[in-house]
């Protein structure tokens, strides 16, 4: 199946299970993190869209353990950086109408919390089908060690992801229930 299909697909049942979705148990993306011995965590997150994992909430965790935290700042040619940003901070709608922070810091997270439209066991992922994330990791992983971490519901796993050269793998993907 296409990857057009499968996000079609899936966002549909994602809209008929918004109100049976429950949350990521935070301990899990701890375990994940312990296991990896990170120390000075520099979280990159996401502001929910189109019923996604709510991202915010993790990262108010994430906040109050005095971690560092950012949201992704849209550029031209489907790139993004990640700017540095705090619960308190404002936050201005982008041209896809998702909010990002008004900072101009730019930082570079080495944890990584992406969103995932569908995945499968190999740790693959279907996002919207801009590129955004792939092209940041790729990038990025050249500067600094980045542990990507999907964030998903169960129901949004499929049998196996079409993927295409440009297509980056994650690390771990987390859901309601486990970490894959």
């Amino acid at each position: 199946m296409k990857k057009s299909k499968i996000r079609k697909k899936i966002l549909k049942i994602r809209r008929q299970n918004k109100a049976k979705s429950s949350k990521i148990n935070f301990q899990l993306i701890l375990k994940v993190l312990k296991e990896l011995e990170i120390k000075n965590k520099i979280i990159g997150g996401y502001y929910p869209y189109n019923y996604e994992i709510d991202a915010i909430e993790i990262l108010k965790k994430f906040e109050k353990q005095n971690n560092i935290i950012s949201l992704p700042k849209i550029k031209k040619k489907h790139q993004m950086d990640f700017k540095l940003w705090s619960t308190k901070d404002p936050l201005a709608i982008n041209k896809y109408g998702i909010p990002e922070p008004t900072s101009k810091k730019t930082i570079y997270p080495n944890i990584l919390l992406v969103p995932v439209v569908a995945y499968d066991k190999y740790l693959n992922r279907v996002g919207y089908g801009g590129g955004f994330y792939d092209r940041y990791i790729h990038k990025n992983k050249k500067r600094k060690k980045i542990v990507t971490i999907g964030l998903s519901y169960s129901f949004q796993k499929i049998k196996k992801i079409p993927i295409k050269k440009n297509d980056m793998k994650l690390d771990f993907i987390i859901t309601e229930k486990k970490i894959i």
